[in-house]
């Protein structure tokens, strides 16, 4: 017996005991998909690579195709006038390589083109580019669509990858390249024959599907395009290696632009341009890292427009430049502005989330967000006034917002949004940011925790509005509300002989107009003892006061903790007297313990 009792409570301590975790211990299983359909894709035999310790330090060149790649990706096309509000919102912005459309498509793309020309909507220093196959016919249409243009680019194509060879051309190397220096030559001769010495005219090739073409093959054509073509001083070409389909990590990408960038010939006179679409959802890092390894120009949409996932997002590549005090040399100062544009050519809207433009970027919701946000801005503001400049020269740093919402025309009313998972931080923020009301760190407790019953039992999220109508039915009585057992209309003060403070306070308890009297040493003192005299223990536990604005008619607020009858409350007072804010902030307290 005694063995086995002794056993038992042995076996239970073990198995009740929690198991620790351990490195090993937690395992994923086996997902089922047909995951060995799929091959992983290569790599680049670049063991000196120089472009991971690279610095970005200028903006490239960049070039919008949210006209041609993007336009032909839309459900519904941009009809000519929501192209030409794409067009000029893009020139405003500050891009100057803009690419037009696809004029041997069809009419509509050609029109457009002839309608920017005709109407002298091209600014001198903006080049246009259009794009076109390599058949001759196709070719001839693309060039003479530009007659007349003062700076235009003609981008000829033709898929180079083993694939596309193999599956839809059924084309061995030669025959692929043939087709690319024989296009190059006839878009020569066309541009020679149907274009004026008015026009600077220029060249663009792309070995379509290059992150899956062979490099040496890769090479191959495009030295072959530029022997037709012949760069040179003030000749330049530009030679664009698209993802057509993103495939690979961007750090192989570098590699091959790293590659392509080394071993091109005539190197100094190749504009050599990365076109990332974004299957793999990692566009961004990868236009960044070709362009650290040797990319000089960057072709895209803003926010990201194009075929399946879309090309590369030439907001958030700028914005990101921006961001580490780089000038983009394109104008994202009115965000919401290019936003609402490119939704209504577009007629897709962009995410709510989505980097730098969404509708929720600069929101926090979370309460340890929103307190340190609200910090972060205080200290802004401090650091800045020790340092003798306005806040909006400052060297920004603020919790969560990676830069001032102000520098791309956003206001502070959204960065601090309150809902059931908001904290003190939140609700305090947009009473200073909208109220000039910088409530003690106890009484931003007490309110949110008032805001935070309200959430719970309404769900969603709460207005500033909102919030400042629940604190002032909390904290300040109104016409429209006049809740609570005492209002105070004035008082003065004196200083009796032996330097207390008398105190006379003319009110209105319970509707009936009296005047209340009592001494201390001060004017709260005093007044606590003259509510005394009706009645009212009430006890100044802490006080806080600041100004709510400058000048002689400003306005103080005042916040004063009590106890009252026992119970721990805050009470608020705002009067252009700061002695009246202070006693109307303890009757808040008052009227509050005796609403319930």
């Amino acid at each position: 017996m005694t063995e086995q009792s002794s056993a038992v409570p042995a076996a239970r301590a073990f198995v009740d005991r929690p198991t620790p975790i351990t490195a090993g211990s937690v395992r994923q299983r086996p997902s089922g998909m047909r995951h060995g359909r799929y091959l992983p894709f290569g790599t680049v035999d670049l063991p000196d690579r120089t472009w991971p310790s690279k610095v970005i330090t200028k903006a490239p060149r960049w070039l919008s195709t949210d006209l041609r790649d993007g336009n032909q990706a839309l459900i519904d096309p941009m009809s000519p006038a929501r192209k030409r509000k794409m067009f000029d919102l893009l020139v405003a912005m500050g891009y100057k390589e803009i690419e037009v459309g696809f004029p041997s498509s069809g009419a509509t793309d050609r029109a457009f083109v002839r309608s920017l020309i005709e109407e002298g909507a091209i600014p001198e220093d903006v080049t246009i580019s259009v794009l076109t196959q390599a058949r001759e016919e196709l070719i001839e249409k693309t060039v003479e669509s530009l007659v007349g243009a003062p700076r235009a680019t003609v981008h000829l194509y033709n898929a180079t990858a083993p694939l596309f060879r193999r599956v839809v051309f059924r084309n061995d190397r030669a025959a692929t390249k043939a087709i690319a220096t024989d296009g190059t030559r006839l878009v020569m001769e066309y541009a020679e024959k149907l274009l004026g010495e008015d026009t600077v005219f220029g060249y663009q090739y792309s070995p379509e599907i290059f992150v899956d073409t062979e490099l040496d093959f890769a090479l191959e054509v495009c030295e072959a395009v530029m022997d037709v073509w012949q760069p040179g001083e003030g000749r330049e070409i530009i030679l664009n290696l698209p993802a057509t389909v993103e495939r690979a990590t961007p750090n192989v990408q570098a590699d091959q632009f790293e590659w392509m960038s080394r071993n091109l010939s005539r190197r100094e006179f190749v504009c050599l341009s990365v076109h990332p679409h974004n299957d793999r959802g990692t566009a961004v890092a990868s236009a960044e890292l070709a362009y650290m390894a040797g990319a000089d120009r960057i072709e895209g949409c803003l926010f990201g427009q194009g075929e399946r996932t879309g090309n590369v997002d030439l907001v958030t590549l700028g914005m990101n430049l921006f961001s580490q005090g780089i000038d983009p040399q394109i104008d994202f100062s009115d965000i919401d502005e290019v936003r609402r544009t490119a939704e209504y050519c577009n007629q897709m809207e962009v995410h709510p989330r989505h980097p730098y433009a969404g509708d929720l970027v600069y929101t926090s919701f979370s309460g340890s967000h929103q307190d340190a946000i609200k910090k972060g801005f205080d200290v802004l503001a401090a650091d800045a006034a020790a340092a003798g400049v306005p806040v909006e020269e400052h060297t920004w740093g603020v919790p969560y917002l990676p830069i001032d919402p102000k520098d791309v025309g956003r206001t502070y009313e959204a960065v601090i949004r309150v809902n059931s998972q908001s904290g003190k931080g939140g609700v305090a923020y947009v009473l200073k940011n909208d109220h000039k009301l910088d409530l003690p760190r106890r009484m931003q407790i007490e309110f949110s925790r008032i805001i935070q019953t309200m959430t719970d039992a309404e769900g969603g999220e709460v207005t500033p509005a909102e919030i400042w109508r629940v604190f002032e039915d909390e904290y300040l009585p109104t016409t429209a509300n006049p809740w609570g057992r005492i209002s105070l209309s004035g008082s003065r003060t004196l200083t009796t002989e032996d330097g207390r403070d008398a105190l006379t306070a003319e009110a209105v308890v319970d509707g009936v107009p009296v005047t209340l009297a009592g001494t201390g040493n001060g004017p709260v003192s005093a007044f606590a003892d003259a509510l005394a005299q009706i009645g009212v223990d009430v006890r100044v536990l802490d006080y806080a006061e600041h100004a709510l604005s400058e000048g002689g008619d400003a306005q103080a607020a005042a916040y004063v903790e009590c106890a009252v009858d026992g119970r721990v409350l805050w009470g608020v007072g705002i009067d252009g007297n700061t002695v009246l804010a202070s006693l109307k902030a303890m009757i808040s307290a008052v009227n509050r313990a005796r609403r319930g």
